[in-house]
């Protein structure tokens, strides 16, 4: 039994069984599982917008500019030109997935490097935000944003949650499911091959980076209407975690792979130790250490799980290569009878 694919979901629960035997009546209450559920959903979605660069082998250090630039336009939107929540909302959206479809089309039609792409196109976004903002933070958000992200609370939880579970079971329908995220796994793992086999490479990775933008643009509104307004570094902290998460979460589920729910097991998990370390009085710098050293394992553990599969992968199609050339066997003498095949030689000598 390969016990690979739960093994995160397992050790998960034993850290919050050891938390709850550490801090009786204070971890496991229904006040501190609502804070930790309502208040990552912004993570999980940005954890969720670079697992699909990640998907079609490309890698999107932007996502966090993005979350803080949609974010910032849609408070002063909202805010300084009292444009409708809702509008302003779609406005910040679509303006982030632009930003995809530029990284996309420079690192596809200029063969450029995407990391760099998007280095330079996360700074550049960063000073437009600082820009927009005068370097102030703006409140003030409508109340209706602010109820839909986390008004109406359901079985204490903010609806934010429900709607990074919604998108979380979208991305795992696509890439299981759909024609697309099937030419986004086989672009990931083998662009030649995909290539020959008629796939569009450079459609298949703007169009996933439009969405990972996209996603990172509805962060950024659940990030606005979660704390009510926006500042001018809001989002760059979210960077860290998401990629610890997106890596940690392609050793679960579906090890080797980066996947949906992996990642979102992933950032709960992560999440966890955290709250769990600070409640028994830890300072609030665990959070980086964390996130760091979970990167780091989360990366060297993620490589080993696919190079081993790969390994066996590979044994298997060898092993099933050299069964189907092994020589059948020379066929019987046709030219002679069944029955007197046995008793030829007996006769001939008598």
């Amino acid at each position: 039994m390969d016990l690979e694919p739960i093994a995160l979901p397992v050790t998960w629960v034993l850290v919050i069984v050891l938390f709850t035997i550490l801090k009786p009546g204070v971890f496991l209450t229904q006040a501190n599982i609502s804070s930790i559920l309502s208040s990552q959903a912004v993570l999980v979605v940005v954890t969720l917008a670079i697992v699909i660069p990640f998907t079609v082998g490309d890698l999107d250090v932007s996502v966090g500019a993005v979350v803080g630039f949609s974010a910032m336009l849609t408070a002063i939107l909202n805010v300084q030109h009292d444009v409708p929540v809702f509008l302003a909302v779609l406005i910040a959206i679509v303006a982030s997935m632009a930003i995809g479809l530029f990284n996309g089309i420079v690192a596809t039609t200029m063969n450029v490097d995407l990391l760099i792409v998007t280095l330079g196109t996360g700074s550049l976004i960063t000073g437009v935000t600082a820009w927009m903002s005068d370097l102030n933070t703006i409140t003030g958000v409508s109340q209706g944003l602010v109820d839909a992200v986390v008004g109406h609370r359901i079985l204490g939880i903010a609806p934010e949650f429900y709607y990074a579970m919604v998108i979380a079971v979208g991305l795992f329908y696509m890439l299981r499911y759909l024609p697309f995220g099937r030419r986004m796994l086989i672009v990931g793992q083998a662009r030649d091959v995909a290539l020959l086999s008629g796939i569009n490479v450079n459609r298949t990775r703007v169009l996933g980076l439009v969405m990972c933008s996209g996603l990172a643009g509805l962060a950024g509104v659940l990030y606005v209407g979660n704390s009510g307004g926006a500042t001018p570094s809001g989002g760059a902290e979210l960077l860290l975690p998401a990629f610890a998460a997106a890596f940690l979460g392609a050793t679960s589920i579906v090890p080797g792979r980066f996947n949906a729910f992996g990642s979102v097991i992933a950032v709960y998990f992560l999440v966890t130790g955290i709250n769990g370390l600070q409640l028994l009085g830890a300072q609030t710098f665990v959070q980086q250490l964390f996130y760091g050293a979970a990167l780091v394992v989360a990366v060297s553990v993620s490589s080993m799980v696919r190079a081993r599969r790969k390994r066996r992968g590979d044994e298997e199609a060898e092993a099933a290569m050299t069964e189907a050339a092994e020589p059948a066997g020379d066929p019987p003498d046709a030219t002679v009878p069944p029955g007197r095949r046995g008793n030829t030689d007996s006769k001939d000598t008598a």
